[in-house]
């Protein structure tokens, strides 16, 4: 089991993903952006550059999926510690929460696990 320290939960290194990384960054307007009637843009941005990533492993043993389901606490948000998006030798850390995963039982008689994807959005 291979874990990567550039990706955590509470300080807890995730597993390296086999399949991929995928991070967004993106701001939020509020409800008063938007465009006038000329069809000029009119921005109102309450937060900027809001992270959110998508891991995805293509195949998990039981022992590994337990390890990674483990990380996720049964509470609203946690740490999470991430690449800086500019200085990628730095680590930066925010506030999340996992806002849904999926997984395919591939093979019972072996306990693998296929498809295993969830995403971190920044609070």
């Amino acid at each position: 089991m291979q874990t990567t320290d550039r990706f955590t939960v509470n300080g807890k290194p995730l597993l390296l993903p086999d399949a991929g990384v995928s991070c967004s960054f993106e701001d939020l307007d509020s409800y008063a952006a938007g465009r006038d009637q000329s069809g000029v843009m009119h921005r109102d941005v309450v937060r900027y550059k809001v992270g959110s990533w998508t891991f995805s492993y293509g195949f998990l043993t039981e022992g590994e999926k337990k390890y990674m389901e483990g990380l996720f606490p049964k509470a609203a948000t946690f740490t999470f510690g991430y690449p800086d998006p500019v200085d990628a030798g730095a680590t930066r850390t925010c506030t999340a929460y996992r806002s849904k995963y999926s997984l395919a039982w591939y093979d019972a008689s072996r306990g693998v696990w296929k498809n295993y994807g969830f995403s971190i959005i920044e609070c």
